[in-house]
Order: structure tokens, then C-alpha cells, then sequence
């Protein structure tokens, strides 16, 4: 009970000096706010910016091999030899083909090539519009809603109709207000009929193909009548999804000696193919992040120090200004303890107003920046924690000395001292 009638007498001491000295307290608060401000705002965006980068490769699949030419990265401890990949061969219909026919371990196997064109429709042109042809199995292998109208029928996909499903925000920009259902967009002077048109996914932050928003999805088949499939120009792949009881690296062994033996390739080449998957992007991005991270706290860091220093040397003026007052209260039986603690917790209690105010600050600037672009900043519960930590952990540790140097004080020497 003594211990805690000490701490609660400190805390009360602390608050009265804060109110009294209220531009000196105005003028540290503003430290320590910057301080924290830097460092959890840092945060804040590098988070979001994470989430976001995760979340588009989410579309990707944990459980979808793409067979193509090129990898998403190197292999481990290998370099990026560029000039041997440049000769490989692009993935085939006929090896889509054959991976459907003799692959054990995968659920579903779809064939796609993409392409840039022009769209029209009336007088409204989106230029640069992606092109995404696939096979009837892409329904099954990607997800995503349709807004209205239906997915291409087995026979339609087939048989290679000129139709298609068109994405949210193209059928805005295409068609304002009007319902596309049903409309003939041009592409290449020919017309395609939208059967579907797919709900709001979203916006890309890496324009990987994770948001439909933009694109046109047609069936393979049609679309050789708009591009080469078999030119690498095209950016043919085949995505294979493994079956719900199959190890992914099992169905990745299997595909390799599938295509190995379809291109027929003897033990000692090396594989003319690429196997990606989203954990090798997911991989790059923990190494990437954790430098990015690093540098964070380095830049951050210095504002900390600053606000550190402005509070520790406030600190040092407040226990000159008092030493009289401390003489006294010594003299009238004060412990060592309540001595320190009051200036202690003056420190804490300045720190931490200071970060909240700083908190305060970035959860504002967050919602502001939110509405004005793409990417959407939120200040997380963990911020929010790490921010009030460090706050209390820089008031502890500027405010430490100048509380041990006035609760050493002799209460003789430092009633008779003048400031």
C-alpha cells in the first residue's frame, strides 16, 4: 500500500508540473508526436502496402502450378540465366492437352494467352485493354463472381463463338449507365458479343492479372482468330490446380515428368519450362519487405532520438528549476523513490501524450490518403501497440537520468540552491 500511495503521490505531482509549465510541456509534446508519427506512419504504409502486394497474389492460388517459359525468380542460389530461357519453347494447347489426359493429381488444367488491343463500342475506344483468352475450364480454376448475365456454355467455348465477359470497370468506361448484356464491342474490327459481366474485384496494385476489373475474357478457341497462341508474344501458360488431397509438390513432380516426356527430353537436359507457383513470389516478398522494414526503423529511429533528447533535456531544466522544492519535500520526509517516480512519470506521461497525439495524426492522414488513391492505408491494432510502447519505453529511458540526478539531491545543498 505504501508502494502504491508512493506512485499514485508521483503521479499526481507529475500531472500539476505539466499543467503548470504548459508551453515547455507544448514544446516537448511536439518532439516526441514527430518522433512517432515518422516511425508508425512508416509502418503504417509499408503494412498496407504489403497487404495489398499479398492480397493480389492471393488470386494467384496456393494450390496452382503455371507451366511457362519463364520463372517468377531464379532457383535457390542459382543465377537468372536469362539467355538459356530466351530458348525455351512456349507451353502448347497439345501439352494442355496431355496434362488433362494424364495427370493423376490435378483437379483442373486450363490453357490461357493474353493479349493487348484496342475495344470499341459506338464511338467509346479503351485502349490497351488486356485480352485474357482461356479454355472452358477457367470458371473452375479462377474465382469470381458475375454481376449479371452467365459463363460461356462447354459447347460455346468449344466450338469457339465470338462472345465474351467483360470486367467492371471497362463495362463503365465502355458503357456508362448502359447494360452491356447482350452489346457488340469491336476488337480488331470484329464483333464480339458480351454474354457476362464480371462484379467488382477491385484494383491491382501489380497488375499481375489479379483483378478482372479491366479485362476481356474470351475462349481460346475465338481467340486465334485474334492473336498467334503459339507466339510467345501471347504469354501462354497452362495453370494446373492439384486435387484437395494432393501435396503440391507432388502434383509439381508429376507435371514435370509429364511435360519432360511430352518435349522429350533426356535425363541429363535440363528443364526447357518453368513451374510457378505464388510461393516463390511470397518468398521474394518476405526477403524484400524485411530490408524495407529495417530501413524503416533506421530512418524512423532518428525522429525517435530526437524527441528522446528534447524530453530528457526538459527533463534535466525541470529538476533544476524544482531542486528547491525537492530540498523540501526531502527535508519534510520524502523517500528517494517518490522523488524519482514524480519525475519519472512526468517523462512517461509527456511521452505518451505525445505519441497518441502522433497516433491521432497518421489514423487521420491514413482515412485522407485512403480516399485519394488506390492504395488503402489503415493503422493497425499492431501499430497502434507499437506506437504507445515506444512511447512509454523513450519517456522511461530520457526521463531515467534526470530522475536519478534529483532523487540523489541533498536536501540541504538543494534547498539553499538557486536557479
Amino acid at each position: 500500500m505504501l508502494f502504491l500511495n508512493i506512485i499514485k503521490e508521483s503521479f499526481l505531482f507529475a500531472i500539476n508540473a505539466l499543467k503548470v509549465n504548459r508551453l515547455r510541456t507544448l514544446l516537448t509534446l511536439l518532439g516526441i508526436t514527430i518522433g512517432i508519427f515518422a516511425i508508425i506512419s512508416v509502418f503504417t504504409v509499408l503494412d498496407s502496402l504489403e497487404n495489398t502486394i499479398r492480397n493480389s497474389l492471393s488470386s494467384l492460388g496456393d494450390d496452382i502450378i503455371y507451366v511457362q517459359k519463364w520463372p517468377w525468380a531464379p532457383p535457390p542460389g542459382e543465377e537468372f540465366e536469362w539467355w538459356e530461357y530466351l530458348k525455351r519453347p512456349v507451353p502448347k494447347i497439345n501439352e494442355y492437352e496431355l496434362i488433362k489426359k494424364r495427370s493423376e493429381k490435378a483437379e483442373i488444367v486450363n490453357f490461357a494467352v493474353s493479349t493487348i488491343r484496342n475495344v470499341k463500342y459506338n464511338n467509346n475506344t479503351s485502349e490497351n485493354t488486356i485480352i485474357w483468352a482461356n479454355s472452358h475450364e477457367f470458371e473452375k480454376i479462377r474465382s469470381f463472381e458475375l454481376e449479371e448475365g452467365r459463363y460461356f456454355t462447354p459447347f460455346e467455348s468449344n466450338a469457339g463463338k465470338n462472345i465474351c465477359l467483360i470486367g467492371h470497370q471497362l463495362a463503365n468506361d465502355l458503357f456508362q449507365e448502359i447494360n452491356p448484356i447482350g452489346k457488340q464491342i469491336k476488337i480488331q474490327g470484329r464483333k464480339i458479343t458480351i454474354v457476362g459481366l464480371i462484379a467488382k474485384e477491385g484494383k491491382d496494385i501489380l497488375n499481375s492479372g489479379g483483378s478482372l476489373d479491366e479485362m476481356i475474357i474470351l475462349p481460346v478457341i475465338y481467340a486465334k482468330s485474334l492473336m498467334d497462341i503459339k507466339s510467345e508474344n501471347a504469354n501462354p501458360m497452362i495453370m494446373v490446380k492439384a486435387k484437395s488431397n494432393t501435396n503440391i509438390s507432388e502434383l509439381k513432380d508429376e507435371l514435370r515428368s509429364i511435360i519432360r516426356s511430352a518435349r522429350t527430353l533426356n535425363p541429363k537436359q535440363k528443364d526447357n519450362f518453368a513451374l510457378n507457383q505464388s510461393s516463390i513470389l511470397n518468398s521474394a516478398l518476405n526477403s524484400i519487405f524485411a530490408v524495407i522494414n529495417i530501413a524503416g526503423w533506421f530512418i524512423g529511429g532518428f525522429s525517435i532520438l530526437v524527441g528522446g533528447f528534447g524530453i530528457a533535456n526538459i527533463m534535466f531544466v525541470s529538476v533544476k528549476e524544482r531542486t528547491n522544492l525537492i530540498g523540501i519535500q526531502k527535508s519534510l520526509g520524502a523517500k528517494r523513490k517518490f522523488i524519482l517516480f514524480q519525475f519519472l512519470f512526468e517523462a512517461v506521461i509527456l511521452s505518451l501524450i505525445g505519441g497518441i497525439i502522433g497516433l491521432i495524426l497518421i489514423y487521420i492522414g491514413s482515412f485522407i490518403a485512403s480516399n485519394k488513391i488506390e492504395l488503402e492505408i489503415s493503422l493497425s491494432l499492431g501499430n497502434i501497440i507499437l506506437g504507445l510502447f515506444l512511447s512509454i519505453c523513450i519517456g522511461i529511458i530520457a526521463g531515467i537520468f534526470p530522475s536519478n540526478k534529483a532523487a540523489k539531491l541533498n536536501p540541504v545543498e538543494a534547498i539553499n540552491s538557486t536557479f
